[in-house]
C-alpha cells in the first residue's frame, strides 16, 4: 500500500453513481455484501446528530451471485484497485463468500465486515470468523473491527493469528437519538452505527493500540475530514485513511485531504506521510525513556 493511500468507507460511496469520486482514491470499497441478498432495515435510516451520523442500512446488498454477475464488471472498469467488503451470519458464510470471490481477479482484497452494530452478530469469534474466510481465499484480508471493545488490542492480536493481512479501524459505534417531539427513536430499528466527527478520538486510540500490538498494515477511518485529521492517524500507525461521513457533504473530500495531508507533512519538516507514521508513539516512547 503506498503511504497514507485515501480510500472510502464501506458503503459511505457508490461508485457507479459516482464514478468521478470512485477514481479519485486510491482504493474503492464496496457495500458489505452478504450470500444472500437483503433488503436492509426499516427507514428512516439515517438520523443528523450534533456531531456527527447514524446509520440502520443493515446490510442491503444485492448477495454475492447478484454482485459478482451485475456489479462487479463495471467497477472493474473504474480503473482502481477494488476492495470487497464481506459480511455474514456464521462463519461457513465468510467462508463462502470469499471462495467465490477468490477466483474474480478484478477483487484486489477483502474487507472481513466483523463488526456491524446494524444486524444480528454472527455466533463465532471476529478469530474464528477470519480464520474461516483465510481458508477460502489467498486474496489480501483485512479485518474491520468494532470500538466497543475494552481491548481491542486483543482481538487484533487474535485476527491476526488467524492469518489476516492487515485491520481497517474502525467499524462504527451503536448509538441512538430522539425525535425532539415524538421523544421515540428516529431510526427504523431504532439503534444504528455512529459515525463522523465523533468517533475519531475513539478511532484513533484504536488504531494506536493495534499498532504497538500488531505488525500489520492499518486502514484507520472515523471522522477524517480533513489532511490533519489523516496526519493523526498517521501519527498513531495508520498506513493508510478511509473517509466516511464526509464523502456525503463533500464529495472532493479524497483530493482535498491528500492535498493538505502533504501540506501537512512539509509543514513539519517532514518529506512525505510516511515518514510520520508511528510517530506518536516513537515520541512517547522516547518521552518516557528520557524520563527515566
Amino acid at each position: 500500500m503506498e503511504p497514507t493511500s485515501i480510500l472510502n468507507a464501506s458503503g459511505c460511496l457508490d461508485a457507479l453513481v459516482a464514478p468521478g469520486v470512485a477514481r479519485s482514491l486510491d482504493a474503492f470499497v464496496t457495500k458489505t455484501v452478504t450470500p444472500l441478498p437483503r433488503e436492509g432495515n426499516p427507514p428512516p435510516r439515517f438520523i443528523e446528530t450534533e456531531a456527527g451520523m447514524l446509520n440502520s442500512i443493515g446490510l442491503q446488498n444485492p448477495g454475492i451471485e447478484g454482485f459478482v454477475r451485475d456489479h462487479l464488471p463495471p467497477l472493474a472498469e473504474l480503473g482502481v484497485p477494488i476492495w470487497v467488503s464481506v459480511g455474514g451470519f456464521s462463519a461457513s458464510d465468510y467462508a463462502s463468500v470469499c471462495a467465490l470471490l477468490d477466483d474474480c481477479e478484478a477483487v484486489a482484497t477483502v474487507e472481513l465486515n466483523l463488526s456491524c452494530p446494524n444486524v444480528e452478530e454472527a455466533p463465532e469469534t471476529a478469530a474464528e470468523l477470519a480464520h474461516a474466510a483465510r481458508g477460502a481465499t489467498s486474496k489480501p484480508l483485512y479485518a474491520k473491527l468494532s470500538p466497543a471493545t475494552w481491548d481491542i488490542a486483543e482481538t487484533a492480536r487474535a485476527v491476526a493469528d488467524a492469518g489476516v493481512d492487515g485491520l481497517s479501524l474502525v467499524n462504527t459505534i451503536r448509538g441512538l437519538a430522539l425525535d425532539p417531539q415524538t421523544l421515540r427513536p428516529g431510526l427504523g430499528r431504532d439503534v444504528g452505527g455512529y459515525s463522523g466527527p465523533a468517533l475519531r478520538p475513539i478511532a484513533l486510540a484504536c488504531v494506536w493500540a493495534c499498532a504497538a500490538a500488531v505488525d500489520l498494515t492499518i486502514v484507520g477511518m472515523g471522522g477524517v475530514a480533513s489532511g490533519r485529521d489523516a496526519l493523526d492517524f498517521t501519527a498513531a500507525g495508520a498506513s493508510a485513511v478511509a473517509l466516511g461521513t464526509i464523502l456525503f457533504s463533500d464529495p472532493a473530500a479524497p483530493a482535498r485531504v491528500r492535498a493538505e495531508l502533504g501540506v501537512e507533512s512539509i509543514d513539519r519538516g517532514f518529506g512525505s506521510p510516511a515518514a510520520i507514521r508511528g510517530i506518536a508513539r516513537k515520541e512517547a516512547t522516547s518521552a518516557v525513556a528520557s524520563a527515566e
